[in-house]
């Protein structure tokens, strides 16, 4: 009785592959957060920072707590930081008191 929606071959898009596997996975985005998120604390912080933001948060996906994820939540905080550093540090010379008055 294979004709009632029931073919012989089984769905094609069974469990777990429902998505593409070119692109880079959960691990790899992990620690290119972790690398520019260490990179950004010496050059482009306001750049490399929120990079390290996404991939941290792309590769956590909707867990926080896993021993999986430690390179992703490193990227996360790392990114964070370095993006609070770099903000603070464009916004320094732009202050009122810089020594003109």
């Amino acid at each position: 009785m294979a004709g009632f929606g029931h073919g012989t071959r089984g769905y094609p898009r069974s469990r777990g592959r429902t998505w593409q596997r070119s692109g880079p996975d959960r691990a790899t985005l992990g620690i290119i957060g972790c690398i520019c998120a260490i990179a950004g604390f010496f050059v482009l912080g306001i750049i490399l920072g929120p990079v390290a933001v996404v991939c941290g948060w792309l590769s956590m996906g909707r867990q926080w707590s896993s021993d999986r994820n430690i390179p992703a939540l490193v990227a996360v905080v790392l990114g964070a930081i370095d993006t609070l550093l770099a903000l603070v540090w464009l916004a320094g010379p732009a202050s009122m008191g810089n020594g003109f008055f």
